[in-house]
């Protein structure tokens, strides 16, 4: 990881805020770990289509400028900019939690989504193996599961993802955006280049993994440009389904996206706050349940039209990432016998 100088909006739950006065020290990654007693989130928004998430990790290192997700790091007492791209959090009993949830007289088999918060498959997986574990216990739950990530790092665990299909239900979605791989790059420099991503689709859809892409965020005057070239890709390399959202720039998201943009593409970056502003009555953010994922005006339902029309013209499924309807609750409720012979390799 390149260090680059620290830079966090204010912490509104902070009594200080640190300023540098000379030169600003540059970041540094650093690792915690967690140890809460649930690993099972609880979703109440209407906007998102599972109830139940699973976060086995805290920040990303994927650094995506646009993550709706940078707010939560300040609830644990970090910033919302570099700290949510170098002071990750992990749960390192995040397999014995679930299973212990598993356990429970009151769970019925609801679809499992990994993750609300952050990618279940960032870099740091590879070495601790923490969404694989938790994934283990699903399958040997049978309980339904559904995924969102940009790593192909997921490629590793097709093995479990296989298992998890023919005995429970699975859906996975590969987050994919851009098709521009500068201008990807410039929003996330941390994630598989665009091509990369289109493999990843293809190897899932080869294994018989039900896959789909998620065209998301939409960012006008930005992505928009890209959305037929991308859905018409992952048709190509085996998706099955498409989901898109807008972009949403909540809390200090907004100043973290705005100074990437105007570092990296300065030259696209009034033209693309003005779209966004189009999108959002005149502001860079709405945050009102069932207008925050789609935004309103006439640009916003331009481009959800067509979204839409290319999508049914490629033959692929929309609907929200993960609905209840796609990996719903399971019939199964507990482990398989012993002797049961899974997949795994």
């Amino acid at each position: 990881m390149k260090p680059r100088p620290v830079s966090n909006p204010p912490n509104p739950w902070d009594t200080t805020a640190v300023e540098y006065l000379e030169e600003i020290p540059p970041t540094k990654l650093e690792v915690h770990e967690d140890h809460s007693r649930e690993v099972l989130g609880r979703n109440d928004s209407p906007d998102v289509g599972f109830s139940w998430s699973v976060n086995p990790y805290r920040g990303c290192l994927h650094a995506c400028a646009y993550c709706y997700a940078r707010p939560y790091h300040e609830y644990l007492g970090f910033g919302a900019g570099t700290d949510f791209e170098t002071k990750l959090v992990v749960k390192p009993r995040a397999a014995e939690l679930l299973r212990e949830a598993f356990e429970r007289k009151s769970w019925k088999g609801e679809t499992v989504a990994f993750s609300g918060i952050t990618d279940c498959y960032q870099p740091l997986e590879a070495s601790l193996r923490l969404t694989r574990a938790c994934l283990e216990v699903c399958a040997e739950y049978r309980n339904p599961v559904g995924i969102i990530t940009k790593g192909p790092l997921i490629e590793r665990d097709l093995d479990v993802l296989q298992t998890l299909a023919a005995h429970a239900r699975l859906t996975v979605c590969i987050t994919l955006p851009f098709h521009d791989a500068q201008v990807a790059h410039a929003m996330e420099p941390s994630v598989a280049s665009p091509r990369r991503r289109l493999l990843t689709i293809e190897r899932l859809a080869r294994a018989g993994i039900d896959v789909g892409v998620a065209v998301s965020p939409i960012i006008p005057g930005l992505n928009d440009e890209d959305l037929v070239r991308v859905l018409t890709a992952a048709r190509e390399a085996g998706a099955t389904r498409a989901f898109s959202t807008l972009l949403r720039l909540p809390g200090p998201v907004q100043a973290v996206f705005e100074q990437r943009l105007r570092e990296k593409l300065p030259l696209r970056a009034e033209r693309v706050l003005h779209r966004i502003r189009e999108t959002r009555g005149g502001e860079l953010n709405d945050s009102r349940f069932q207008v925050r994922m789609r935004g309103e005006g006439l640009y916003a339902e331009t481009i959800h039209r067509l979204f839409s029309t290319t999508a049914r013209r490629l033959g692929l499924k929309t609907s929200m990432p993960l609905e209840e309807t796609d990996v719903g609750p399971s019939p199964f409720r507990r482990p398989m016998k012993a002797g049961t012979q899974l997949s795994f390799f």
